[in-house]
Parts: C-alpha cells; sequence; structure tokens
C-alpha cells in the first residue's frame, strides 16, 4: 500500500486522523494534518517527564527524594477551588493510591505516569516542575501548537477554556529531539537525561496502539493516550535493520471507547497499529 492509497483509506475513516512519520532530523516521508490539534488525554505526560528531568538537571529538584503522595491540587483557573482524582477515573495503576498518605521518590512516580499511565503521578510531577516548565519543554522541541495548561482532572480550568492539546507534529517533534539528545547534545536535556527518559519510554506497559502494529520484541519508546472519542499514539521505533523513525497517529473518532489497554483493543487501537504496521513494511524507504 502506497502513502495516497493509505491517506485514501483514512478519509473514509470517521473523525480526524493526523499522522506523521518520518526518521529522526529527516524531514517527514508522510503526513496528515500533522498541525491539526487534538485533545491531548496522556499523550502530554511526555513533555511532563522531560520538564521533570530538566528540573532535575539544573539542580531544582533531586528525583530520588521522597515527596508527599497527596490527592489535592491547585487549579489552573484563577480563583478556583483545589481538585482532585478521581480513583475509579484513574484506574490503570492503583500502586501510586496505595501510597496516599505517605512519600515516594519523584523518579517512581515519573515512571508510573508513563509507563501506566497514572493520572495521580503526572498531577504530583506537575505541581513539582509548575506547568510553565512543562510549556518551555514543548517549546524546547520545535512544537508550534500544543498546549499543556492544567493538570488532569481540573475541570475548572477546563470549563474555563483552558486544555491540554496536541498535534502529531509536535509529538514527533519531542520524542524525535529526546531520542536525538540521547546521541549528542541538545535542547532538552543532556545525553544521559534523554537516554534515561527513552528507557522510561521504552518500559510503557500500554502495548495495545503502536506496539501492537510492530513485530515482538522491536524496541519501541512510546507514549499513548485515550478518553472516549479518542486514541492516540506517539512514538520513535529502533529497528534492528533500519535507521529509528518517528511515528504518531492522532485519532479523534468514534471509534475510539475511551477504555483503557488491555485485552480487548478498540478499532481506534486496531487502526493505529495498522497504521503502524504499514509503516514498519516501509522502514527502509523512509526520507533520510
Amino acid at each position: 500500500m502506497t502513502w495516497e492509497d493509505l491517506d485514501a483509506h483514512l478519509d473514509k475513516v470517521p473523525g480526524t486522523i493526523s499522522a506523521y512519520v518520518g526518521r529522526l532530523g529527516a524531514r517527514p516521508t508522510w503526513t496528515r494534518l500533522p498541525d491539526a490539534t487534538h485533545y491531548a488525554a496522556s499523550t502530554m505526560k511526555a513533555a511532563v517527564l522531560v520538564a521533570l528531568y530538566r528540573a532535575a538537571e539544573a539542580g531544582r529538584l533531586d528525583l530520588d527524594a521522597p515527596v508527599p503522595v497527596h490527592n489535592g491540587f491547585d487549579s489552573a483557573a484563577p480563583g478556583a477551588p483545589r481538585y482532585g482524582c478521581d480513583q475509579s477515573y484513574d484506574d490503570t495503576d492503583n500502586a501510586v493510591w496505595a501510597r496516599v498518605g505517605g512519600t515516594a521518590p519523584l523518579r517512581w512516580l515519573a515512571d508510573r505516569m508513563i509507563v501506566r499511565s497514572s493520572n495521580l503521578a503526572t498531577n504530583i510531577v506537575i505541581g513539582h516542575v509548575g506547568l510553565p516548565a512543562v510549556a518551555e519543554a514543548w517549546a524546547l522541541a520545535g512544537a508550534r501548537h500544543s498546549v499543556t495548561g492544567r493538570g488532569i482532572e481540573d475541570y475548572a480550568a477546563r470549563d474555563a477554556g483552558i486544555d491540554n492539546m496536541v498535534t502529531t507534529a509536535d509529538l514527533a517533534a519531542l520524542l524525535g529531539e529526546l531520542a536525538l539528545g540521547a546521541r549528542r547534545p541538545g535542547p532538552l536535556a543532556s545525553p544521559a537525561g534523554c537516554a534515561s527518559m527513552l528507557d522510561v519510554l521504552f518500559a510503557q506497559e500500554h502495548r495495545d496502539d503502536l506496539a501492537a502494529g510492530l513485530p515482538e520484541g522491536t524496541r519501541i519508546a512510546h507514549k499513548n493516550g485515550w478518553i472516549r472519542g479518542l486514541r492516540h499514539g506517539a512514538g520513535v521505533v529502533f529497528p534492528a535493520d533500519a535507521p529509528p523513525y518517528t511515528v504518531v497517529v492522532c485519532t479523534t473518532t468514534e471509534l475510539a471507547d475511551g477504555g483503557p489497554s488491555g485485552e480487548e483493543a478498540d478499532d481506534a487501537c486496531r487502526l493505529i497499529a495498522n497504521i503502524s504496521a504499514q509503516v514498519w513494511e516501509s522502514r527502509h524507504e523512509l526520507t533520510d
């Protein structure tokens, strides 16, 4: 199937389907609505991870120091009351909830934020780094349209028009810069810091979208996100027989049932997995 064939197929899918495919440091081989904004869901957690590691490298915090695990946060909406996460909504990682009232290292919370997509861990991390630091991470990566304006479940901010948005081009820029930064000094962090963040993304446990389209054992550093009506996957794939490449697919579509990754993948998961599989088949022909 050619890229034109893939576009024609996606034209028939309900909703907005955006994509970005390209080798690291090269112009993209294929894009589809790369600057269309989608609600970010949990993909914004990749930018929070970058902000945290940048703060650690700057000496503003210690990743291994214990911090309180709590469920109360300041809203991004001026004058709005504090808010908390709903455990029944944030049910992909009960390990963080089990520590409420105690402490945990920021490094562990960051891991749970990515590998299990914990909302509670995300909000705790944001509380330590601040939303301006997350905005700086996006800007340093070269993102043009993505915004992390609030924490997870900050509904007062959402109702005030403060939200979290991403594009496939911006997610590709962020993850691509992380992968390049692990090889040489870059704008996001030191090579060691970028490599450490990639290790967290390699450990992602929700693997039924992008990763499901790859051969077993293929290395992919990725973050996904889902709520009812959307499903996104953003990653860097490291084939053994070809240069690494970024692949990002954002879907705002009725095909997404909003459930977490698990035994039953929804149609949006399968759509992303199929795109990932087709990109894999073309990995040797991607633009240098």
